[in-house]
């Protein structure tokens, strides 16, 4: 293999393939991109075994082949190689290192067979369906935060998509919850996406995805299988494992008789949680709202350090509340509201609340309460 690209290209596809690569692994081929050329491009692949994304990019072709080298390492030098400068790549007639020189900067790097090399893309699909980028990161940006870390409930480990009929119209709907809270994000479900399963996209998937997605005018080829999804986006193309088990029945957990109204300025409301919080202790992060006509103040107790409490005028006509939320959680809700006013549905301190964004009518978010 010998080819020549602009260093530009090579960084901007490098940066997007070898973050699936894991800096500990312990088959060695996995450590390793593969690298493609073929026509008038190079083709890039990295995988973690549950997830793979390729990418070809732009290159002057003298002799096709391919081979696998270090990812981190070849990433590393390209991103500290001069800006315009051009990358000369050509591996050794036994195939055993692969070159790689820019200007007066010459590197060697140690191969791996690319007959070695996993391939992830077996299988077909039995639903195929295109989404506009703008709609896939809106689903990923109101979900993501309330995905569960918990190894042991594995199935919370991801982002649940379906489609469902919500109002006489199908929806494409995103779920995620800790248990500790929950959010859902609707679109308009793209045809092709009827009776599709319900899959759960791993936490890591969904991470990739979110850098991938940096572009609104693209419109995303999502195909879908029991076990599998690929998403191609221009260029990229991005094969990841689903979750194997099966997501709780979230509908049950949303409350729909809150009845007490509470509606506050969302900037506001968010500023004075972060200053009340900053004298909570890492363990405890419980904010007390106590709810008067008119009026909210906010209180934070830390036994080991004092306390803070902050009044804000609010829109609430019912009777006097006291209620406890985690600090974080309620910023996380806060930072995914777009528009200027919030609505907090209550029942009682020991009951979820219901939380919607005025702005977006596609999307509610489910808060469990914290004793205080």
């Amino acid at each position: 293999m010998r080819i020549t690209l602009e260093r530009s290209n090579l960084l901007k596809s490098l940066n997007h393939v070898h973050r699936v690569v894991e800096r500990r692994n312990t088959i060695p081929i996995l450590s390793n991109v593969l690298l493609r050329s073929d026509g008038a491009s190079l083709e890039m692949k990295a995988t973690d075994l549950d997830l793979e994304i390729t990418e070809a990019t732009p290159a002057q072709v003298e002799q096709a082949g391919a081979t696998t080298v270090p990812a981190h390492l070849l990433y590393d030098i390209v991103r500290k190689l001069p800006d315009g400068s051009e990358v000369l790549l050509a591996t050794n007639a036994e195939g055993t290192a692969m070159t790689v020189a820019s200007g007066r900067s010459k590197f060697s790097l140690q191969c791996l067979p690319q007959s070695d090399f996993p391939d992830l893309t077996a299988g077909s699909f039995s639903h195929s369906f295109r989404l506009k980028a703008t709609d896939l990161k809106m689903l990923i940006d109101r979900t993501q935060f309330a995905i569960s870390t918990e190894e042991t409930r594995y199935y919370l480990n991801g982002i649940f998509v379906h489609t469902v009929e919500s109002k006489g119209e199908l929806k494409l709907r995103a779920v995620a919850t800790d248990g500790h809270r929950l959010a859902r994000a609707d679109v308009e479900a793209p045809s092709g996406s009827e009776g599709m399963p319900g899959i759960i996209i791993p936490r890591k998937t969904v991470s990739e995805l979110q850098k991938l997605l940096d572009n609104p005018d693209l419109v995303v080829t999502v195909e879908v299988s029991d076990a599998k999804i690929r998403l191609t986006i221009g260029s990229i193309v991005m094969t990841s494992k689903l979750i194997d088990g099966t997501f709780p029945d979230y509908q049950r957990v949303i409350p729909a008789n809150n009845d007490k109204e509470l509606r506050v300025d969302c900037q506001s409301f968010a500023q004075a949680v972060d200053r009340v919080s900053t004298i909570s202790s890492e363990r405890g992060r419980a904010v007390k709202l106590a709810l008067n006509e008119g009026q909210m103040t906010l209180t934070v107790n830390n036994p080991d350090s004092g306390s803070a409490t902050e009044e804000l005028p609010v829109g609430y006509e019912h009777d006097p509340l006291e209620i406890g939320f985690n600090a974080k959680y309620l910023l996380d809700i806060t930072s995914q509201l777009t528009g200027t006013d919030a609505i907090f549905m209550l029942a009682d301190p020991g009951s979820p609340t219901l939380v919607r964004d005025l702005a977006a009518e596609d999307a509610l978010y489910v808060l469990m309460p914290m004793r205080v």
